[in-house]
């Protein structure tokens, strides 16, 4: 282009611009941004969505006020939706309400892809009334529109309103497409919510939906993770021609639910249909043979699958092996594992044998490896309390209590553990002593009446996992108030005798609630499905599936 004299055409270089930055020439992307003569508006609207793809919200803004105060460009639509995304999926709020503002000024506000992406914005930032004032406001709501708004609702887990919205836009005549229903499922699927999932799966059916495999791959997900793993199957053969992904979903299925060597059969009926297994479908073959400690399996994946299927362990596979590895006991191992890692171990590596440390009881180095986390990022709260609990597991109880403090200080505060239950369609929410529920004197009370019964039966509250330097009574009363026993008092409470009680929580379940839930299904006589951040427990007659290998 240089040598024909064709360099000071704009178009030209607009296009060398985004030729650059898609394969990876950033800087050559930049450099030739800055030499290009006569600028026009596609020009920087150009390297803003380079800059955008980047999710670089700073340089992106830098571009835009030069833009703006070098050449007195008034932006366009397309300006404004190269800037609003990285704005989302930064969590950039207070940039965001700045394009907000030039949307105002500038008159966008009757643009629907414009309106469409603000809503997106304040949804992906947790701004959810500025969302739904957003849609509400718009004079011509598409399709996008709608399935904007439902989004917001279940990316913020307020799944009945984005229900209500669904069944709204069917009501005034928009049809839903793939990405409406999509969105739902996954929603389900997050939250657990299996009779929600099965009032979409009647609609997938009578709408026609049942052949497309993106929407059967999401509902294999919703019943995987709702604990309905037997219906969950029966949606894959359904499928008629399953391409990876869904082969993938299935086999995370059995995994998530500790079905290690069901997901090793589905993994061999994958390849045998000519499907080509990626670094999705390793990770989880890899995470159920550590869910059921097929230690010599996961191995012997971990060597295969660069030299026989071409794919490169990352450092998600690390992790899934140092997991495997420390569940079993084998911690120097795992930590050899790491110190021969070919890049950096990030945070879920170090955490797998931190978590591994803590079950084992080597508090020597789980400490050290604390330690060492809590230096490499002082900014994220996890590591806080990854030290916290560790110097608490070793009775250094000053320098825990120095930890929290440190945290506190700084502004940092950790995610709390949360256990969701569904009842008659709605979801509800239980946190450790947990009385915002307008019924919350009856679930006391059941709760203390199940928990007698226990006790005669032998239950002793493991009084251990309280990591505070407390009194033994208030140990009791700490523990025997997490969110799951909640939960699961709840269920008792709101279904009838001999149904199955299902709970989600955020966090790894806790020793104690384990063998509490393993009680309760003895002595209710119920089975109890608890699906924590790791895999599935299915308690029954006072056993776990699980076998107590978690």
């Amino acid at each position: 282009m240089i040598n024909s004299g064709n360099f000071n055409d704009g178009f030209i270089g607009d296009r060398l611009v985004g030729m650059y930055a898609r394969f990876g020439g950033f800087v050559n992307a930049l450099k030739l941004f800055e030499e290009i003569p006569n600028k026009d508006l596609v020009s920087w609207n150009s390297m803003i969505a380079v800059f955008s793809r980047r999710g670089n919200v700073k340089e992106c803004f830098n571009i835009f006020c030069r833009m703006r105060s070098e050449m007195g460009m008034k932006p366009n639509e397309v300006t404004l939706i190269s800037l609003l995304p990285v704005c989302a999926n930064m969590r950039a709020l207070h940039e965001g309400k700045c394009i907000h503002c030039y949307v105002v000024k500038f008159g966008f506000l009757s643009e629907a892809k414009v309106v469409n992406s603000l809503i997106n914005m304040y949804g992906k930032c947790s701004s959810v009334d500025a969302a739904c004032r957003m849609f509400n406001d718009m004079p011509s709501k598409n399709l996008v529109s709608w399935n904007s708004i439902i989004a917001v609702y279940t990316q913020n887990g307020i799944f009945e309103e984005g229900t209500n919205v669904f069944n709204s836009m069917r009501r005034v005549g928009v049809k839903p497409d793939r990405a409406t229903i999509v969105t739902l499922l996954q929603s389900c699927a997050e939250l657990a919510a299996v009779q929600q999932g099965k009032a979409i799966h009647g609609y997938i059916v009578f709408s026609g939906f049942g052949s497309d495999v993106p929407i059967a791959t999401a509902l294999i997900h919703v019943y995987a993770k709702s604990g309905s793993l037997d219906a969950s199957y029966e949606v894959f053969v359904e499928v008629k021609y399953p391409d990876r992904i869904a082969w993938t979903a299935i086999l995370a299925g059995y995994a998530v639910h500790g079905n290690g060597r069901e997901a090793i059969k589905m993994f061999d009926l994958m390849i045998k249909n000519g499907a080509t297994p990626d670094h999705v479908t390793f990770t989880h073959l890899l995470s159920a043979c550590s869910h059921s400690g097929l230690i010599e399996k996961g191995k012997e994946y971990f060597q295969i699958m660069s030299k026989v299927y071409g794919v490169e362990p990352d450092v998600d596979h690390y992790s899934c092996m140092v997991d495997l590895l420390g569940r079993s006991g084998l911690l120097e191992e795992a930590h050899e594992l790491i110190q021969t890692m070919p890049f950096d171990p990030n945070p879920g590596v170090w955490g797998a044998l931190v978590g591994a440390c803590r079950v084992h009881h080597n508090i020597k180095l789980g400490k050290e490896i604390a330690e060492k986390m809590f230096k490499l990022d002082p900014t994220d709260p996890r590591n806080y309390i990854l030290l916290c609990n560790m110097y608490s597991a070793a009775g250094l109880w000053k320098d825990a209590s120095k930890v929290r403090a440190l945290m506190k200080d700084r502004g940092l505060r950790k995610d709390p553990g949360c256990s969701f239950i569904e009842h008659r369609g709605k979801v509800y929410r239980f946190v450790v002593g947990d009385r915002s529920h307008p019924e919350s004197e009856k679930i006391y009370l059941k709760l203390d009446e199940v928990l007698s019964k226990m006790q005669r039966a032998g239950y002793v509250p493991n009084t251990d996992l309280v990591l505070h330097d407390v009194d033994e009574e208030v140990k009791e009363d700490m523990i025997s108030k997490h969110s799951e026993k909640l939960a699961i008092a709840f269920g008792l409470l709101v279904t009838s005798h001999g149904m199955p009680i299902m709970v989600t929580k955020n966090l790894r379940i806790c020793g104690d609630c384990h063998t509490a839930a393993k009680f309760i299904s003895l002595i209710e006589k119920r089975k109890i499905i608890i699906r924590d951040s790791k895999r599935f427990h299915h308690f029954f007659n006072g056993l776990c599936s699980c076998g107590d290998y978690w």
